[in-house]
């Protein structure tokens, strides 16, 4: 019977996913590329937006700086010194300076004995009120005179910001400096700098998007050879394939043209290997035929320990030439998927029958999906075992459960009712040629042929204890693909 489910592999340490997805960009190429390339990409835009927006405004304060040194001009020119020493200013041809709170400036100051600015004459513009300076302009102005400070001020006659300019400067027959000054609503100057700005920084974001979006499919279409590469080793590895076959770039086709050295090495290795192994169990088979054949005539002490012994060397031959079959196998033949559920259906109505005198009851479960990476004999030699093994020293029951594991591969269970195994001869029994009861028929060759050729396939098996009382034994190997 069949029945779906996934098992639990015996505990190992988890890996953390994640870092595998979510980690440094160091992890993978694309994100590498990516991030590097949006993080430089992101700090150039916003150089440029920042250095756009500034140049902007300084600009148009610059403009704003000439307009107010031409007002201040004005107003020298104007000026005219009474016998009192007395500033006067005359007619300037700007009727914005006349018209009140025009938003255009003009204003005349002296310094004081204290330190201060006395206003002296204003603009018709100011009404009565004067342009805001900070209390430290004086000093600041006289050591730097006949040069103009510019600064921007909050409040003007009606409330709106100024840029405002301050030279001080000295006038025919007056022995004592002047402070001009020329303010202008700059309202209009920082609109459009901030209108400026926006449209800058939309662009900027806009041009940040697409290029970001650029550079991934740059770097996906650029590293698409790599991900060809990568889906053709893998079918290398699942069987699929035997080689690489496609033409990729020259930067990478020497390492396609490595891998499939690699690969003809390794396969030409394992038959090398698989043929000494070969020819010895050969060459031992005939005369270890010739000992059986002239021992089996004759009776006495000597015959019957050369027919034991020649036995015994011939079950070695034999297990040494299916453990080199399995690892040639399991080295370049991994792509075969072999149904789990049909397996262990032919074994147990096999083995139901072969123990048909004892009634052994023989229950397994697996999903119908669930396919084992590797060859069909090798899987049937691996359950044949396991559930002879449980079949011989159970009282009535084995039972069989198989799964795929979250770790991608596959555990099958196998457990029966019997005296189980005490846990410190758990590890002897693996080992090759151990029997646990001499009493039992058996070379002791089970379990071992189980491990090894679990282990050829990159697997492993666990012994323990099951609540039906006998042995449990746990198996892990890899699974194929749905």
């Amino acid at each position: 019977m069949s029945d779906a489910g996934a098992i639990e592999p015996p505990a190992k340490p988890q890996k953390n996913e994640w870092g595998r997805w979510f980690g440094r960009p160091g992890k993978s190429l694309t994100r590498r590329l990516i991030w590097l390339a949006s993080a430089w990409i992101l700090v150039a835009l916003l150089v440029t937006g920042v250095v756009l927006t500034s140049v902007f405004q300084e600009s148009a304060l610059r403009r704003l700086g000439n307009t107010l040194s031409e007002t201040i001009d004005e107003a020298v020119v104007a000026a005219t010194i009474t016998h009192e020493g007395e500033v006067l200013i005359g007619e300037i041809r700007d009727a914005r300076t006349e018209r009140l709170l025009s938003g255009k400036y003009w204003m005349v100051a002296e310094p004081t004995s204290d330190g201060r600015l006395r206003v002296v004459a204003r603009s018709a513009s100011l009404g009565r009120a004067d342009l805001d300076y900070a209390p430290d302009l004086a000093a600041r102005l006289k050591a730097a005179f006949g040069q103009t400070i510019s600064y921007n001020a909050a409040d003007g006659p009606k409330g709106e910001p100024l840029r405002i300019a301050a030279s001080m400067k000295s006038l025919p027959n007056r022995a004592a400096p002047v402070v001009f000054f020329a303010g202008v609503d700059r309202s209009d100057v920082d609109a459009d700098a901030r209108q400026f700005a926006t449209v800058t920084w939309v662009a900027m974001l806009l041009l940040g998007a697409g290029l970001v979006s650029a550079v991934f499919i740059q770097v996906q279409v650029g590293l698409r050879p790599l991900y060809d590469l990568r889906d053709e080793i893998s079918d290398v590895r699942k069987g699929r394939s035997h080689r690489i076959e496609g033409v990729y770039p020259v930067e990478i086709q020497p390492l396609a043209q490595q891998v499939n050295r690699l690969l003809a090495h390794n396969q030409e290795t394992v038959e090398r290997q698989r043929t000494h192994v070969g020819n010895l169990a050969h060459a031992l088979k005939t005369p270890l035929a010739v000992m059986l054949a002239e021992a089996g005539t004759r009776e006495g002490f000597l015959p019957d320990l050369i027919r034991r012994q020649a036995k015994v060397m011939q079950d070695q031959v034999d297990h040494h030439l299916r453990r080199a079959r399995a690892a040639a196998r399991a080295a370049h033949g991994l792509g075969e998927r072999t149904p789990v559920g049909e397996v262990l259906d032919e074994m147990a109505v096999m083995l139901e029958r072969v123990f048909e005198a004892k009634g052994v009851e023989i229950d397994w479960r697996a999903p119908d999906d669930l396919a084992f990476l590797g060859e069909r004999q090798d899987l049937q030699e691996i359950f044949g075992n396991l559930i002879e093994n449980a079949a011989k020293w159970c009282k009535r029951r084995v039972r069989i459960s198989a799964g795929p594991s979250t770790t991608g591969q596959m555990i099958a269970v196998v457990e029966d009712d019997g005296p189980g195994l005490p846990a410190d001869q758990r590890d002897t029994a693996l080992k090759r040629g151990t029997r646990m009861d001499e009493d039992t028929p058996g070379t002791g060759l089970g379990l071992s042929i189980v491990d090894e050729l679990t282990r050829a396939y990159g697997g492993r098996v666990t012994l323990g204890d099951s609540d039906m009382g006998g042995l449990k034994v746990v198996l892990e190997l890899p699974a194929a693909e749905g």
